[in-house]
């Protein structure tokens, strides 16, 4: 199991920017390490290349995570594999019931996709909250769910929308769902030689509401908390929910209990209330210099009652 530290956003939260501060306060910014950079400018060969070299090796998809970590020499490979020159692996198709999308698109691509936007306005929605434009413009969707930041939007999205994570190695392909995916903070299920390629998505259902909601410090920075939902609806009634949370735990993490007091009793008031204790109740996040474990484990359980409220608003349904 490997600790995957690829493209995707340039804020770094938690534990890494502990480290940083401190080396920022003993020196100025390093210099990457000496490295050797390979473009493959076909899958097949960027995967011979990390069969190749194994844990020597990492992949470099749009550089927002792992360039920062490269100047400040916490990432140590000695040879880069640059994924910008396999153009296939950047894409969004409607492939039925879901959507596919390449692990190479950029942010910026889905944030204006016609296609995301009408099937699957979870992903938009949370795709707008990312950083800053610049940052979505060249971070891509495999570069932040390989990166695996607990306080990243993506991996909760694609745990609430039980989402397909296709990766790829010269051993063949293995499907892993987003539930199995991420396994600790910047930790995968990937394995040194294997290579995120592609996201499958389930189109929303119809009768579907969703709503991402978020808190930063600052605009553009991590979310001290976020949640994600979609709840669908049949005559007024829950039938299923989806809720999960960022920020508030060393992964992303579905909130069941309040997943399932919203199905039992639906989006009344109370309902909210209760599905908002149970998430606060159930999340364990750390503390760091941006909040206390205690503020993180209340935002959760705002997020959660905002995010519900939205999603039925949004559905057409009264709260």
């Amino acid at each position: 199991m490997g600790v995957i530290a690829v493209a995707g956003l340039t804020r770094i939260t938690g534990w890494v920017f502990d480290v940083v501060s401190e080396l920022q306060k003993r020196a100025n910014p390093v210099k990457p390490p000496l490295l050797d950079i390979l473009a493959p400018s076909s899958l097949a060969e960027a995967l011979s290349l990390l069969s190749e070299h194994g844990d020597a090796a990492m992949p470099l998809a749009g550089g927002q995570s792992l360039v920062p970590l490269l100047n400040f020499r916490l990432s140590r490979p000695d040879i880069l594999v640059d994924l910008n020159r396999i153009a296939n692996l950047a894409y969004i198709k409607d492939v039925g019931d879901q959507i596919a999308i390449g692990a190479m698109t950029r942010e910026r691509a889905i944030e204006e996709s016609d296609l995301v936007r009408q099937v699957s306005p979870l992903l938009q929605e949370a795709t707008t909250q990312i950083a800053h434009l610049p940052i979505r413009s060249r971070g891509t969707i495999g570069g932040s769910l390989a990166n695996a930041d607990p306080a990243a939007e993506y991996p909760a999205v694609v745990l609430a929308l039980e989402c397909e994570i296709v990766v790829q190695s010269v051993r063949g392909e293995r499907r892993i769902k987003a539930a199995d995916f991420f396994e600790d903070i910047l930790t995968t299920a990937l394995a040194p030689d294997e290579l995120l390629t592609e996201i499958t998505v389930p189109k929303a259902p119809v009768g579907s509401g969703s709503a991402f909601v978020e808190i930063a410090r600052r605009h553009g920075d991590y979310a001290l908390a976020g949640v994600a939902a979609q709840i669908t609806f049949a005559n007024g009634a829950p039938t299923d929910v989806r809720l999960a949370v960022c920020g508030a735990g060393t992964t992303a993490s579905r909130l069941t209990v309040a997943e399932e007091i919203i199905q039992r009793y639906g989006v009344g008031a109370e309902a909210i209330k209760a599905a908002s204790d149970a998430a606060a109740a159930s999340v364990d996040p750390m503390s760091d210099l941006h909040a206390s474990a205690d503020y993180r484990r209340r935002l959760a359980g705002v997020m959660t009652s905002q995010a519900v409220e939205k999603a039925a608003q949004r559905a057409g349904v009264r709260s």
